[in-house]
């Protein structure tokens, strides 16, 4: 590092702080290297350019990147390096902190709608995302960019023409989902007074037969042979086969994996707490073969974090998994197992089925998947025709 100090003109005083960050970030040596030779980069030739540290701003980034252009310099300059800079330099008080962004009437809205769609109704990150696109497009109808509408003069006619024009262009499934996202925000805008009345009434339903195709199952010999394609012999692997067992064996969601923490694991008692949707909270035993594989992925696997959830990126900057990398674990082992292509959501209906054929009732089948309607039950343990002609009941009269 002293031969690293010498080196870093201007920059060596901030040296072993920039590494330190990086390390803690969880950069691999190799990375930090290269990043902090770019640091020293920077350092010489501030000195050259007569600057001094305090100069240093997103021009002078511009500056040294245009420098080592016409140098025809090869390195990578890492963006994220750039960041890290200027989060030491203003942590030790070099730099000034970021003027403040001016931010609009619209924008301060979706932030506020964010928040809600966080705390209130507890949504994944995906589906917070979606929610605010269709809002984002909504409020500002016939506005200037960046404008907002007046949403007191809103009346049912804005509404169902947004809906019509927005299911026009998509599939039935999706057109169902820009309803409930439009009913949400406008629940929103009512209970913010933003409106004067709930609105939510106002949103057209999409007709359609309900449930009208029957989701294809994987089989459970499908869902071992993608539990199986994880590659036991890496760190990566062991983490991907501790994800499917919990999402094979206990049907949890993608948010539900995402946001286990190293605390919801009673390892006494073999039982795990999931967090679920609105905030609630489920004990539910750990199978045998999903707890070996977690203990398999915590003792030998798991990068070192300061984050008490479990499952951990395996890239730099280490972060918890988001719900979206939870599909992606399944998408891969998918592929590797010559499966149907799959989403998490596939292995919940998965189990739900492998039930209903071993004649547990769908009211169990509910309680394991924590649904709160026994409708929604009926929709993932959906089979084909023959199956569901075996476990129907007779009509009364029928075999007189």
């Amino acid at each position: 590092m002293s031969g690293t100090r010498r080196k870093a003109g201007a920059m060596a005083p901030h040296i072993a702080a920039i590494d330190a960050k990086l390390a803690a970030t969880g950069y691999t040596p190799g990375t930090r290297r290269g990043m902090l030779k770019i640091v020293g980069d920077v350092g010489r030739w501030l000195e050259t350019e007569r600057l001094t540290v305090a100069d240093f701003d997103e021009s002078a980034v511009a500056s040294f990147r245009a420098a080592r252009a016409r140098a025809s310099f090869t390195q990578k300059l890492y963006g994220r390096c750039f960041t890290l800079m200027f989060e030491v330099l203003r942590e030790a008080g070099v730099l000034a902190p970021p003027p403040a962004a001016v931010v609009s009437p619209l924008e301060a809205l979706l932030a506020d709608y964010r928040q809600w769609l966080v705390h209130e109704k507890d949504l994944a990150a995906m589906t917070v995302l979606r929610y605010e696109k269709l809002a984002r497009r909504f409020l500002q109808i016939g506005q200037p960019a960046g404008k907002l509408l007046d949403t007191t003069m809103l009346s049912g006619v804005e509404i169902s023409a947004f809906i019509l024009a927005e299911s026009g262009r998509v599939s039935l499934g999706s057109a169902r989902g820009r309803v409930a996202e439009m009913r949400s925000l406008l629940r929103y805008l009512y209970l913010t007074d933003r409106t004067s009345w709930n609105l939510a009434g106002c949103v057209p339903s999409v007709a359609g037969w309900r449930d009208a195709h029957l989701p294809v199952a994987l089989s459970a010999g499908q869902v071992e042979a993608m539990v199986d394609s994880c590659d036991r012999g890496t760190s990566t692997g062991r983490r991907d086969r501790a994800i499917m067992l919990l999402l094979a064996r206990l049907g949890l969601r993608s948010i539900e994996v995402a946001r286990l923490r190293l605390d919801d694991v009673d390892w006494r008692a073999g039982e795990l707490t999931v967090r679920g949707k609105a905030r609630r909270r489920d004990l539910m035993p750990l199978p045998v073969d999903a707890g070996e594989a977690l203990a398999d992925y915590l003792h030998g696997a798991r990068p070192a974090s300061p984050h008490r959830e479990v499952f951990i990126t395996e890239r730099a900057p280490r972060k918890p998994i988001p719900a979206d990398l939870v599909g992606d674990v399944v998408r891969r082992a998918a592929r590797r197992a010559n499966c149907p292509d799959a989403k998490a959501h596939r292995l919940r209906h998965a189990l739900a089925t492998e039930m209903l054929a071993k004649d547990i009732p769908l009211l169990d089948i509910g309680q394991v998947l924590r649904h709160r309607d026994l409708a929604t039950t009926a929709i993932y343990a959906k089979i084909d025709i023959d199956s569901l002609r075996g476990i129907a009941q007779d009509w009364p009269g029928q075999n007189s």
